[in-house]
């Protein structure tokens, strides 16, 4: 299967860019939904963090208070690697599986952290959907009502732009209108027919 890594950073438009290629027949697999998935009730994941932190970490209709977990582990670093190590491997092994069910001629990987998780080592190629980190605060604060230095710390804890520009393969420029990005995403679109055709897997 060829599969394309998609990335960006928070408030660059990485969901209307995603969306886009879904729109032309190609299967999305996402890290953040199948990150909500691997913690549903009665799932592997949110038994073990019942077992570890017990039921108080539920609302009451037995789904994960998140907001209490995000809570506990920013002020627990300890707390924040034990549930990393017991998150990843799930969420790594649902998304190996969703990219191996998929049955379009390529397939997106969506990943917000792909470079600095090191998912980069499972695609063909990498897109990043860049946008100035000034446009990334207006964006994030406007959409989500948060405060812009909360974004800016986000940004902060992510790998810088510059980093990210510099190891992504393909760069789609969300500054503009969704007419110049629907243009960017056909092109890109073009190219990985073309290759997913001469990729080896497909021959």
């Amino acid at each position: 299967m060829h599969i394309v890594g998609l990335t960006g950073g928070i408030g660059s438009g990485k969901t209307t860019v995603a969306n886009l290629f879904a729109k032309q027949g190609i299967v999305l697999v996402d890290a953040d939904i199948i990150a909500r998935e691997v913690v549903e009730p009665d799932s592997e994941g949110l038994s073990a963090i019942i077992a570890r932190h017990g039921h108080d970490i539920l609302l009451q209709d037995s789904s994960l208070d998140r907001r209490k977990l995000r809570e506990l582990v920013f002020n627990h670093p300890s707390e924040r690697e034990w549930l990393n190590a017991l998150l990843h491997p799930l969420i790594r092994q649902e998304m190996l599986k969703q990219l191996k069910q998929a049955t379009s001629p390529y397939v997106i990987l969506v990943v917000p952290l792909l470079f600095e998780n090191g998912l980069d080592s499972l695609v063909n190629q990498t897109v990043l959907v860049d946008i100035p980190s000034a446009l990334q605060i207006t964006r994030t604060s406007q959409r989500d009502d948060v405060g812009e230095a909360q974004v800016q710390s986000i940004i902060n804890s992510q790998m810088s732009r510059e980093d990210k520009l510099a190891r992504a393969d393909y760069v789609i420029d969300n500054q503009g209108d969704l007419v110049q990005l629907e243009h960017q995403v056909m092109q890109l679109h073009k190219q990985f027919l073309e290759q997913a055709k001469l990729s080896p897997d497909n021959d």
